[in-house]
């Protein structure tokens, strides 16, 4: 569903991404942990296809169109109704005018938002401008999708609630990728976990039966040695 082959990528003399593999069946999360400047968001973006990796290539099932994209940035318009974003979004995404209504309904009713809807983003807490956020990602209903840093600035109730919608949406089949600098914050959605440092991946594995904090202590030495 998702493969990665030998992705590599520099800005001037800074290598983002290389040498980066890996593929993904339906079902699993495939957590990026690293550090600031590890190359992360320039993974997901390759991923996505907002930018064409000058070595290497990324291959998704059903194209971009089968991509939905979480970030700590929500790309909503402040000055539109939670619902006009949807609409805008859905159009872009090719979802067919007649859908666009039920299906905006569908998912504003899942992420518990339908009393939100005609409600302006830039008047949401920030909690439910992820939320709103994470309806415009799935409008189009993605089998894949792209989290950056996507706990940035959320209290702790609200990062519990999008791990536990994360886990649902996993467990309906769609692959996820998660890139954050925080293991912590990533571990317990995890299949298989990555390590990236200087845009390579230093470990990158089945989770297994290893715990939070045996992820953590690896995380460190692989980082710090690797």
């Amino acid at each position: 569903m998702l493969q990665a082959e030998g992705l590599r990528h520099t800005f001037g003399r800074v290598v983002a991404l290389d040498g980066v593999s890996f593929s993904l069946r339906p079902g699993q999360t495939l957590a990026v942990f690293g550090p600031n400047g590890a190359g992360k968001t320039t993974l997901l973006k390759v991923l996505a296809g907002l930018i064409r990796p000058q070595a290497g290539a990324a291959h998704v099932s059903g194209g971009r169109r089968a991509i939905g994209w979480i970030g700590h940035q929500s790309n909503l318009y402040g000055h539109l109704s939670v619902r006009e974003n949807l609409d805008f979004w859905a159009a872009l995404y090719g979802v067919p005018a007649a859908r666009r209504g039920p299906r905006a309904a569908e998912v504003l009713g899942r992420l518990g938002m339908t009393d939100r809807a005609e409600q302006p983003v830039w008047s949401l807490s920030r909690g439910l401008v992820q939320r709103a956020a994470i309806a415009k990602a799935l409008i189009h209903d993605p089998s894949v999708l792209l989290l950056d840093e996507p706990f940035t600035g959320l209290d702790f109730a609200a990062a519990a609630e999008l791990r536990a919608l994360l886990g649902e949406l996993r467990g309906e089949g769609r692959v996820l990728v998660l890139a954050t600098h925080n293991v912590d914050e990533g571990v317990e959605l995890a299949t298989d976990v990555a390590f990236q440092r200087r845009g390579r991946f230093v470990h990158c594995a089945p989770r297994g039966e290893r715990d939070a904090a045996q992820i953590v202590e690896a995380y460190r030495r692989a980082v710090t040695d690797g």
